[in-house]
């Protein structure tokens, strides 16, 4: 599975599961735009792990990668189309959009204010919109195909109490995802969704340390263990890649069977 001669852009791939996605798409030969909005030294590291992967992707004749950082907020619509510009500029041309950069914020229903409502949908359904159709317009314009994957999660389907706009922002992306999938289907443009449960990563720091919340989430996981960044990484590289052309309009999840077995504590 080689993505090299690719260009991907990876929103929000500092840390966590946007930089798991980085490296398993620079390891598979594809060159990788970096987003980061207010950790450099995040986007630093995961660009010195882009090097170092060199030529040791898992094909021997794929290219060695290469990767740029740029700096953007996905809650700004001018930002977003900045960001598509200079990668764009960079590279010389883009084939891959991940739209990864997302936000929550946690806070009763009655008490979410409107700040945060729409911190959450700026970044999480906006941005993905706007930053998906500057995408297009370039794919349009250099009458190519190309991918969009988007990271919901299981809480496109699945309620959280309150997370309320959070749910909300992923259950807009779900009917993005579909309306674009038949949309620009024609255009040789495919759209999915990978839908992460619960996943490793720094976002979920507290949780991680709390042996009581830690064990109770794992009796909701069949496969009795959090998901790791590169199990969603894998995921997203397949749909980048050729042997996914004939897939679009659908969310995978990657949550160790949550979705089907969760129960509210």
């Amino acid at each position: 599975m080689s993505l090299a001669g690719k260009v991907a852009l990876v929103t929000g791939s500092s840390q966590g599961i946007g930089q798991g996605i980085v490296l398993r798409l620079a390891q598979a030969g594809a060159d990788v735009v970096i987003n980061y909005r207010s950790h450099p030294e995040g986007a630093e590291e995961t660009l010195e792990k882009v090097k170092a992967i060199g030529g040791q992707c898992y094909l021997a004749k794929c290219a060695h990668p290469q990767g740029h950082t740029i700096q953007a907020d996905l809650g700004s619509v001018d930002q977003v189309r900045a960001l598509i510009a200079e990668s764009i500029h960079h590279f010389g041309k883009l084939d891959i959009l991940v739209n990864n950069a997302g936000i929550e914020k946690h806070a009763p229903f009655w008490g979410v204010t409107e700040a945060d409502y729409d911190a959450v949908l700026n970044v999480n359904l906006k941005g993905v919109f706007f930053a998906t159709q500057a995408f297009v317009q370039h794919l349009l314009e250099t009458q190519r195909p190309g991918k969009v994957i988007n990271i919901s999660s299981v809480h496109e389907d699945l309620p959280f109490p309150n997370f309320t706009a959070y749910c909300v922002s992923k259950g807009g992306m779900k009917m993005l995802t579909r309306n674009l999938a038949v949309e620009l289907g024609p255009l040789g443009i495919t759209v999915n969704n990978v839908a992460p449960g619960a996943i490793a990563t720094p976002i979920n720091s507290q949780l991680l340390n709390n042996p009581d919340k830690l064990g109770a989430l794992l009796t909701n996981i069949p496969l009795g263990r959090l998901g790791q960044p590169q199990d969603v990484a894998a995921l997203v590289a397949f749909l980048a890649s050729s042997e996914a052309d004939y897939i679009t309009g659908s969310t995978f999840f990657v949550d160790g069977g949550l979705l089907w077995n969760y129960q509210e504590q």
